[in-house]
């Protein structure tokens, strides 16, 4: 049987779209009590409620409403009322009530209440249809209420007057309130009033956000500074190519508090984790298992010589350094490139992370002397050559399942979106992944839906996603400022966002840039190597002081050692508006460049 998977919110804002009495046919009675927003009924009756701020208003307010308890009134604003004898006080159901003068009459023949001397006579006209009016005027005034209210409201049963106007549909009866546990009452003007409240509530929430709400979200959906576990962390970056550089430099430590290199030593080294070359200085990571599922990124085009033979028949099981120089016959001179070709090609692997961290990779390593063959000297620090190497057929000799990887996807973005996609290089870009995830639409895994404004209407998410995205679509009086790595798929400018149009060409996803973001605005570029700062919107020191600041405590946390900004937005930097913020932030000022050390 097909089960509805449109959005709460969606279906919530069609039911209230219908009219009242296709509503009623559908619901049998009128059950709104789920339809209705919460803070949309709050708002209508504080507006039926009303606020008065003279005398005039609370009279209006007296007769438009009725009678008011103490607490429901300002004393200081009745006071001119009651001096005027356009007010009086009454004693009803136990307890003093303000009653404008000319119900009196009313409430004295429906509730026994003794109005004071010296009113006119024209105010303490009553009748037998005194109850009735003040009944009816009683819910005109405010939002569901239930019988026993209004009795204690009048003290007294009033129930079969409810029934008779129910009759003359002067009210309608139902589960109305949010949160409510029996039916109520309610006028059908205030009705109407709640529903196109509700609905105009409804579609502000299914209406897509704005580019920088999906700026704001992404940083804290991939845990930024949230300190997940090495584990929790890797898990939706699987299967993603990035600089080797950025891994331990800014991804990881970002995410995993406390990150040190040995926890990802202990998971490739366990073989749980394994990582894969995906071009010149790329790597993806897996976790073994879902290895086959998520199937081999993009890499560099697989290299032909004598020397990547002779290295692929070798490698015919997990080898040593020295083993596969033996085995091969090779000269380290020729290997160690050769090696390093099949790495970047993802043919080849190692179940240590330390070859990466090697700051000579392709250079034959340096033979340290030493005065006898078992001295106590050692090699000190990462090698190129340190671990087993290993092909990795095996890794992907299972099906890849595209299911895994839209799930995979969802799971990483959050928010998937068509560029988004594009941006992680992925074979065969969107449409590889579109089928299965209509797929998990259908099975009520994710929603489909415009979520993001400009984006494409083909945009998939996870509830969670949806509902946090939409909490951040107000951007913040005072934003912060965050400064995240230009690759870092945390970070979404010029991957799943455009970059400002007033980057040009000069800002890029590479590794060793940054990118200052305020309240999910893209402010700051920081080229690489740090040379160059480009403003992304017109320089104005309300919004540049607070994302240098931001800069020089991102250097000072330690993942940077020094920037040396030679340039702001294409001019020398010691000529620019920019040079007395840097200083002030705590740039030291050189005769051509603005430096801060960590």
């Amino acid at each position: 049987m097909y089960e509805d998977d449109t959005p709460p919110a969606e279906r919530r804002a069609q039911a209230l779209s219908l009219d009242r009495d296709l509503l009623r046919e559908l619901l049998g009675q009128e059950e709104l009590r789920d339809l209705l927003d919460r803070d949309a009924v709050e708002d209508v009756e504080r507006q039926l409620r009303g606020s008065p701020t003279s005398p005039d208003q609370l009279h209006d307010q007296l007769r438009i409403r009725g009678d008011l308890r103490a607490g429901e009134y300002d004393r200081e604003l009745a006071a001119p009322l009651l001096a005027e004898r356009r007010a009086v006080l009454m004693r009803i159901a136990g307890e003093e009530r303000l009653v404008a003068a000319e119900d009196a009459g009313r409430y004295r023949d429906a509730l026994g209440a003794m109005p004071p001397s010296g009113l006119p006579d024209a105010f303490l006209e009553g009748g037998p249809e005194s109850l009735r009016q003040l009944v009816l005027r009683f819910a005109k005034g405010r939002g569901p209420f239930t019988t026993g209210e209004a009795d204690a409201r009048f003290g007294r049963d009033v129930g079969g007057i409810l029934a008779e106007l129910e009759r003359d549909e002067l009210l309608v009866r139902g589960e109305l309130r949010p949160g409510g546990t029996e039916r109520e009452w309610c006028d059908p003007d205030v009705l109407r009033r709640l529903r196109r409240a509700s609905l105009a509530a409804l579609r502000r929430e299914v209406e897509p956000v704005e580019q920088e709400a999906l700026a704001r979200f992404a940083p804290g959906w991939h845990g930024i500074g949230r300190g997940a576990s090495l584990r929790e962390a890797l898990v939706p970056l699987q299967a993603l190519p990035l600089p080797v550089a950025l891994w331990e430099s800014e991804v990881l430590p970002r995410r995993v508090r406390g990150y040190r290199p040995e926890h990802l030593d202990g998971l490739t080294a366990s073989g749980e984790v394994v990582w894969v070359g995906a071009g010149q200085d790329r790597v993806a990571l897996y976790f073994r298992e879902d290895a086959s599922a998520l199937g081999r990124v993009p890499a560099s085009p697989a290299p032909e010589s004598p020397q990547h033979d002779a290295l692929r028949r070798a490698l015919q099981g997990a080898v040593f350094w020295d083993e596969l120089l033996a085995e091969t016959g090779l000269e380290e001179a020729d290997a160690l490139p050769a090696l390093w070709d099949l790495v970047w090609s993802g043919e080849v692997t190692n179940d240590a992370w330390t070859p990466l961290r090697a700051s000579r990779r392709f250079g034959v390593p340096k033979q340290e002397r030493r005065p006898r063959r078992f001295s106590r000297r050692r090699v000190h620090g990462p090698t190129a050559t340190a671990g087993r190497w290993s092909r990795t057929d095996r890794l992907f000799s299972g099906a890849h399942d595209r299911r895994a990887l839209a799930e995979l996807l969802l799971e990483r973005q959050g928010i998937v979106t068509r560029d988004g996609v594009r941006a992680e290089g992925i074979p065969g870009g969107y449409g590889a992944v579109y089928a299965e995830l209509r797929a998990l639409e259908t099975l009520g895994l994710c929603r489909r839906g415009y979520f993001v404004e400009g984006l494409g209407g083909a945009q998939f998410a996870l509830g969670g996603a949806v509902e946090r995205l939409r909490d951040l679509r107000e951007r913040p009086e005072q934003p912060e400022a965050l400064v995240l790595a230009a690759a870092d798929p945390a970070q979404p400018y010029g991957g799943a966002l455009p970059w400002p149009k007033r980057a040009g060409a000069r800002a890029a996803r590479v590794a060793g840039a940054f990118v200052v973001l305020l309240g999910g605005e893209a402010v700051l570029y920081v080229e690489r190597g740090g040379r160059s700062l480009t403003p992304l919107r017109d320089p104005d020191e309300s919004w540049l002081r607070p994302a240098v600041d931001a800069l020089v405590g991102h250097v000072r946390s330690g993942r940077l050692s020094r920037l040396a900004v030679e340039r702001f937005d294409g001019e020398p930097v010691v000529e620019s508006e920019a040079m007395p913020l840097l200083v002030e932030a705590g740039f030291l000022a050189g005769p051509r460049r603005a430096v801060l050390r960590a």
